[in-house]
């Protein structure tokens, strides 16, 4: 932890010394990086090569508003449209979704798919070197970086491909705001921060091969790129297909009414709502095969027999877990609910 805060310390002594325009502070700015080990008088107090840890929380990085740097709009709009362009070109490779049906893998029952999830925060991080003298490899140490992996873990319960936290949500374009969809409000393990955690519906469509592009037209789009794309994008279309507003609708106050307490009403909105999106899956005809088989554990709330499991599958698993959690406590919020929970699991 020492060691992640004095390169903290020296990072900030170089972003904020920058806002400064006296030659006085210049040269002792300096002066101070030939000499790495004054920096961390700039976020806690040192003595010999410790540093005050009681300072970490009141670091000035942490207080930075990143929306008010230049472009970050346009920046975290890529990072999510990476990794949404990720998430559909994995599902048109040929050459990954032959693994799928690789019998070494999947022993001719379709035991293993290829797939990914995603978790997203904002925020700083100190890259560093781990490892021996046998091997070492570049990581990422930061609270912001255990945030983005526990987001990454949750996509399990809420039975969705990808989870960002409210501080990537602030920083995205109104455009990318529209398209996303508050799922709950948590604590996670580790940290007492209350925020919302939202998802964007992503679906895996077989038909993502009539959006392929080729490299040259990919960088083409990126370099055009304008928050439009949200819009008229083809991937982005497609795999936010089966979100309706009938469904938004329900599910929001069924959302609002468990924050608010009022759990049975909660239920009885949610539960319309998965209906909504099940009833949606027959009616385009989506297969249940395409479903990731981790998804699966979303049924325990649910009779266990095949056709109860094949009806969650094709319904909506924020839905599904925030209707288990309820179930779990009774279905009436307990006394002193302050409209979140926290995520138990890493």
């Amino acid at each position: 932890v020492t060691e992640v805060l004095q390169k903290r310390a020296m990072a900030e002594a170089v972003i904020f010394s920058r806002k400064s325009t006296s030659p006085i502070l210049k040269k002792k700015s300096r002066h101070t990086s030939r000499n790495p080990k004054r920096y961390a008088s700039a976020s806690g107090r040192q003595s010999g090569n410790s540093v005050d840890s009681d300072k970490y929380s009141r670091s000035r990085v942490d207080n930075v508003d990143l929306s008010s740097l230049p472009g970050m709009r346009t920046f975290s709009d890529r990072a999510l449209l990476g990794l949404l362009k990720t998430f559909a070109s994995i599902h048109r490779d040929k050459t990954i979704i032959n693994w799928n049906n690789d019998f070494r893998l999947g022993a001719g029952v379709g035991a293993a798919s290829v797939n990914l999830n995603f978790g997203m925060d904002a925020g700083w991080a100190v890259e560093g070197a781990v490892g021996s003298s046998y091997k070492i490899d570049a990581t990422y140490l930061s609270p912001h970086v255990n945030m983005a992996s526990r987001m990454c873990s949750a996509t399990k319960q809420y039975g969705v491909y990808l989870l960002l936290s409210q501080a990537v949500q602030k920083l995205l374009s109104e455009n990318a705001q529209e398209k996303l969809r508050h799922v709950d409000t948590v604590t996670v393990k580790g940290s007492s921060v209350q925020q919302k955690i939202f998802t964007y519906d992503a679906q895996v469509r077989e038909d993502f091969f009539l959006y392929s592009r080729t490299a040259s037209q990919a960088d083409m789009d990126a370099d055009r790129y304008s928050p439009a794309i949200w819009n008229i994008d083809q991937d982005l279309l497609a795999m936010r297909n089966h979100i309706c507003d009938e469904f938004m609708d329900a599910f929001n106050r069924g959302r609002d009414e468990y924050l608010a307490g009022n759990w049975p009403e909660a239920i009885d909105w949610l539960k319309s709502a998965d209906k909504i999106m099940y009833e949606r899956a027959l009616d385009e005809g989506y297969s249940t095969e395409i479903y990731n088989e981790e998804f699966q554990s979303l049924a325990n709330w649910t009779d266990n027999d095949d056709a109860a499991e094949q009806r969650t599958l094709m319904g909506d698993g924020p839905c599904q877990r925030l209707i288990a959690y309820m179930e779990e406590l009774g279905g009436v919020a307990p006394s002193g609910w302050t409209g979140y929970r926290p995520l138990t699991s890493k």
